[in-house]
C-alpha cells in the first residue's frame, strides 16, 4: 500500500471511532440536514457565524467510517474560515472525490483532506464522503428542507 493509502486508512478508522465537534449544537445560527439515500447516511451540520466567518461547527448522525470521518475531517478544516473560503475548499474536495488522479486538485493545498483523493476510484463511496460537505454548503445558503446526495 502507498504512503497515501496507509494514512487513509488511519484517519477513516480514527475520525470514525473518535469524530472530531460530534455534537449537537442549541445555540446555532444555521443548521441542514443530509442525507444520503443510496446507503442511508444521515447527518445534521450545525454552523455559528459571527463577524462573517465560521465561529464554530459541528454535526451529528449516523452513517458510514467514510461519511463520518469526513464530516469530521471537514468540520476541523472549515472552522475559523468565512463562508466564500469554505465553499472554495467544498469544490476542491468535492474534485478530489470525484476527478480521475491526474485531474485532481494540489494536495498540499488540501491539507489533511489529500487523503480522502482514493475516494475517486469507488465512485459508490463518493456520495459517502460529500454528505456533509453539501449539507454545510446548504447551512452556509441558509436552504431550506433536506439536503440529498442525488
Amino acid at each position: 500500500m502507498s504512503e497515501l493509502s496507509d494514512l487513509y486508512q488511519e484517519l477513516i478508522l480514527d475520525h470514525n471511532r473518535q469524530p472530531h465537534n460530534f455534537h449537537g449544537m442549541p445555540d446555532a445560527t444555521r443548521k441542514a440536514e443530509g442525507y444520503n439515500p443510496l446507503c442511508g447516511d444521515q447527518i445534521t451540520v450545525y454552523l455559528k457565524l459571527d463577524n462573517n466567518r465560521i465561529q464554530e461547527v459541528s454535526f451529528e448522525g449516523k452513517g458510514c467510517a467514510i461519511s463520518k470521518a469526513s464530516a469530521s475531517v471537514m468540520t476541523d478544516e472549515v472552522k475559523g474560515k468565512t463562508p466564500l473560503e469554505a465553499g472554495s475548499l467544498f469544490e476542491k474536495f468535492r474534485e478530489l472525490v470525484t476527478q480521475p488522479k491526474e485531474d485532481q486538485p494540489d494536495k498540499d493545498e488540501l491539507g489533511r483532506l489529500a487523503v480522502f483523493s482514493g475516494v475517486s476510484e469507488f465512485p459508490a463511496r463518493v456520495k459517502c464522503a460529500t454528505l456533509a460537505w453539501h449539507t454545510l454548503h446548504s447551512a452556509l445558503e441558509a436552504q431550506k428542507g433536506v439536503t440529498t446526495t442525488e
